[in-house]
């Protein structure tokens, strides 16, 4: 297992975007992973080849670094789960007190796959996005949840991985500043331009912080973390 690579889970998102540069900061040797789960905001998987495309090209480094891409797909989760993001309802808070767009179990499962890919990849680190700090309350993004799972991969699979997680206790204020402290505005611009968060897919009207409906859940969160970003800088 080679101890100075990563595989990041890579969505097309503005927080995997940012935690696949905080990997190839860190690593020699980094790939990317994408799921296919029949999510309504599908548009997000054909982000990511232009975001590769550009953090490549925006430090040779980097360049250097960025392995392969894999898709897989997971269609099944998207069959059986029946929430706003993976079939046409309405986005509303449940009687459970979670959203209608968390997926029961998804990133359980993108982990746990995201781990037997890297075991057959000889690949020791697993970087994630998930945030316990600005984010929807899903409880698999918890930092509670990533020790556990990572205590339960390794048992399970007989090794060491090491789950990251750069963003666990970041608003997204601060995950736009952790962009620029990486890549400085050739990035952040980057990752405004071609990242996709919006739940509902789109890509046709565009916003000071991105291209969103402007007003799902994503695109609120995206906007905010956005406009406080700009307000620290000015300050």
């Amino acid at each position: 297992m080679n101890p100075n690579s990563a595989l990041v889970l890579f969505s097309g998102g503005q927080d995997s975007a940012t935690c696949l540069a905080w990997a190839l900061d860190r690593f020699a040797q980094v790939e990317t992973l994408g799921f296919d789960y029949g999510q309504r905001h599908g548009v997000e998987l054909s982000c990511r080849a232009a975001l590769r495309k550009g953090m490549a090209s925006l430090q040779p480094k980097w360049g250097a670094k960025l392995g392969e891409d894999h898709t897989l797909p997971l269609q099944t989760l998207g069959a059986i789960s029946q929430t706003a993001l993976t079939s046409d309802v309405a986005i509303t808070m449940n009687a459970n007190g979670l959203p209608s767009t968390f997926v029961p179990g998804r990133n359980l499962i993108f982990i746990s796959f995201a781990a037997a890919l890297a075991y057959r990849r000889g690949i020791k680190h697993i970087v994630t996005g998930v945030c316990e700090t600005d984010y929807s309350g899903y409880p698999d993004c918890r930092d509670d949840t990533i020790k556990a799972m990572q205590v339960a991969l390794n048992l399970g699979m007989e090794t060491r991985f090491v789950l990251h997680t750069p963003l666990m206790f970041r608003d997204k204020a601060a995950t736009w500043e952790l962009a620029e402290a990486l890549g400085g505005a050739p990035l952040v611009n980057l990752i405004l331009r071609e990242s996709h968060s919006c739940y509902l897919g789109v890509r046709d009207i565009e916003h000071e912080w991105g291209y969103g409906c402007g007003t799902c859940p994503a695109c609120e969160l995206r906007a905010k973390g956005f406009a406080r970003y700009l307000d620290s800088r000015k300050g």
